[in-house]
């Protein structure tokens, strides 16, 4: 329910922000009559995002156990891949986001309406989207189905609220602080979610070493257990994990957090000495 939570929580936090950038932007440029078509575009946006998340949910209850295994494991990996590249980008794009999207309405304005419900649509499908996908993977992952959705349910309300109050400016949040620590525990969540969906690959035949275990602490660690249970919905813990899911956990995690995690280098130009006159 945590992982899930966060997944909710900073997706719907990113999409609040765009919409309140894009209302606050035509109401002080005196366009607030137009505010109307960036609700239809995150409409639309919300409206594909569930029927994206349905068509994966129902699409795989009617296929065999062994084509299920592989198209879960498959968007698995895809899923990961989308949010490792979620997180980087946010990471260095964040500080112009505000300067791109004010680019972007400046033009739809000037195309005519049907432009800025385009402009809101875009902004915010790629979330929806990517939140649906992900959610789908972990909630698939986890094996529950109820807990994993309530929890993201409350995380996309709590950032409506938040949203809500930076907007109207009752709430000051460090926003660079916020992403760059929950971009860190989405990646942990993505590292079990990368494992859950090699494990899949390796139940439909498609990886190798299903069989072939680094560890088995069921014993101590039961799965239908309370912490077993805190454990899996998580991190995507297994207490029966083979030798390449934890390979591709660490390879993946190791790296990964270590990119996102260190300094970015700093691109100023050093003077250049300027020689001393001769007397």
């Amino acid at each position: 329910m945590l992982s899930n939570y966060l997944i909710g929580l900073r997706e719907g936090l990113e999409a609040s922000l765009v919409v309140g950038i894009l209302i606050a932007y035509l109401v002080r440029t005196g366009n607030r009559e137009k505010v109307r078509l960036v609700w239809i575009g995150v409409g639309l946006a919300v409206a594909l995002s569930l029927a994206f998340g349905a068509a994966l949910t129902f699409g795989s209850a009617a296929m065999s156990f062994q084509a299920q295994e592989a198209f879960g494991g498959v968007l698995s990996i895809v899923a990961v891949g989308f949010v490792t590249w979620m997180v980087f980008w946010m990471k260095s794009a964040a500080r112009g986001l505000k300067g791109e999207l004010h680019g972007q309405l400046d033009k739809a304005l000037a195309a005519g309406g049907f432009a800025l419900a385009v402009v809101a649509f875009v902004a915010v499908v790629r979330e929806g989207l990517e939140t649906a996908l992900f959610l789908w993977a972990a909630v698939k992952a986890t094996g529950q189905n109820g807990i994993p959705l309530t929890g993201a349910l409350l995380g996309l309300a709590t950032a409506v609220v938040l949203g809500w109050l930076i907007y109207r400016g009752a709430l000051r949040l460090n926003l660079a602080t916020f992403f760059k620590w929950t971009g860190a525990a989405l990646i942990v969540v993505a590292a079990g979610v990368l494992a859950y969906g090699v494990h899949d690959l390796q139940e439909a035949g498609l990886l190798p070493g299903l069989n072939t275990l680094a560890w088995d602490v069921s014993a101590q660690i039961p799965a239908s257990s309370w912490y077993g249970s805190i454990l899996k919905g998580t991190v995507n813990f297994s207490p029966k994990t083979t030798w390449l899911e934890a390979v591709v956990w660490l390879s993946y995690l190791v790296p990964v957090m270590y990119l996102y995690l260190r300094p970015a280098r700093s691109t100023a130009v050093r003077p250049t000495p300027v020689p001393a006159a001769r007397v």
